[in-house]
């Protein structure tokens, strides 16, 4: 456990010494031996500080400490250790030193969820740890463009995965425990134990996903790689396609919400969200992004998501989901920040609008792309779609043999 001096607590949590004072003197924070003070102290200090300028008088917190009704204690636990501290350099001097332009440090503190730097502002420690990636990349030559793209991601993603955690130790951890009759002073004891056992659990489940991920992806660059290899040595002969992109979402949802509420509705989206997974990855497809009560799909190949889409409305009436309906294009495609877009995700998304229930619905660009005998096409004729300039002309596709 650290030994810190008043005066370093007060920096690493960004509050002036007098502060630190006032906190011990309403016995907030209570300095051990020789006046010194624990890296718990500066969680105390940063987040009681917070809940002052949200609103929160100080002397009401200790009144509440005094009477047992709240405890902060609970800060000491292993589980904060991770939280970094404030530093004593500031965003100019990051800058400066490591050669990273003004802009992109705004990034990086946007992606670890800062508001827009002032230069005169001290960086925290994980923007240190960020900062020693990105003069790395830009060292080897990365253009700040893709740089940038890579860090608003990271954020993005990791934001939406620590706020769904959140959510679920809430209800799975702090309600359960005060649904036993404790108060809040002992659920914050009792969670904060619980939390720093199951972090480095966690963290270590998180990795195994993110480098299974990361295997994934590089295996399909690889294996293009080689395939490119051999095709350049005349060795080897590829079957050029374009790439599909597929929407699938549930009729009636809308309706259903009305009629059942908002709970049922979210188990139901939940459990075709399930099945769109399960199914895009056994076709070689990557789920790109949910809406409400539809999913967009990327696949490599058209056949591939023809293949999955039949799988897909089988597997929904199967599970008796409402009726689902589809639309899918192929063509080339832009790549930004982990989405696609361009006419063929316009298109896609516009077919699926457009299709009946039950329907899977295709372009004449998948079609053509989809070997003989794998599905059969029954064309319906060019089709004006809202928001497309040109008819589009589409085929509702199904099995083969139907």
């Amino acid at each position: 456990m650290a030994h810190l001096s008043r005066t370093e607590v007060a920096a690493k949590a960004g509050v002036e010494p007098g502060y630190v004072d006032l906190l011990v003197d309403h016995g907030l924070i209570e300095p051990g031996d020789g006046n010194t003070y624990t890296s718990g102290d500066v969680f105390r200090a940063r987040w009681i500080h917070s809940l002052e300028l949200s609103g929160i008088p100080v002397e009401g917190l200790a009144a509440a400490v005094r009477n047992g009704s709240l405890s902060f204690r609970y800060l000491d636990a292993s589980a904060f250790e991770r939280f970094g501290a404030l530093t004593d350099i500031t965003v100019r001097e990051l800058s400066e030193d490591s050669g990273i332009p003004m802009s992109l440090v705004s990034v990086i503190r946007e992606a670890v969820a800062f508001p827009e730097a002032n230069p005169d502002d001290l960086v925290r420690e994980e923007e240190l740890a960020v900062a020693e990636a990105v003069a790395f990349q830009l060292e080897y030559g990365f253009d700040p463009a893709a740089i940038e793209r890579l860090l608003r991601v990271y954020g993005d993603s990791l934001r939406r995965i620590t706020e769904t955690e959140t959510d679920a130790y809430r209800s799975q951890v702090t309600e359960r425990l005060l649904a036993t009759g404790i108060s809040q002073a002992e659920m914050l004891e009792k969670q904060a134990i619980f939390g720093s056992r199951m972090g480095g659990i966690l963290e270590r489940a998180f990795l195994a996903i993110y480098h299974r991920q990361q295997e994934r992806a590089w295996t399909r660059v690889w294996l293009d790689s080689v395939e490119a290899a051999l095709e350049e040595a005349g060795l080897y002969r590829r079957l050029h396609s374009p790439p599909a992109v597929g929407f699938v979402d549930l009729t009636g949802f809308t309706q259903l919400t009305e009629r059942e509420g908002d709970e049922a509705a979210a188990e139901l989206a939940a459990r075709m969200r399930t099945i769109v997974r399960q199914v895009a990855l056994e076709h070689e497809g990557d789920f790109v992004k949910f809406l409400g009560d539809g999913v967009m799909l990327y696949f490599n190949r058209p056949t591939d998501g023809v293949h999955a889409a039949f799988v897909m409305l089988e597997r929904f009436d199967e599970e008796q989901l409402p009726p689902a309906r589809m639309g899918i294009d192929a063509g080339p495609v832009v790549f930004q920040e982990g989405d696609y877009f361009g006419r063929t995700v316009n298109i896609a998304a516009r077919l699926a609008d457009y299709a009946r229930p039950g329907e899977v619905l295709v372009t004449r660009q998948v079609v053509e792309s989809v070997p003989e005998g794998e599905l059969t096409p029954s064309e319906i004729g060019p089709v004006t779609l809202k928001g497309v300039a040109r008819p589009v002309d589409v085929y509702a596709a199904y099995p083969p043999g139907s």
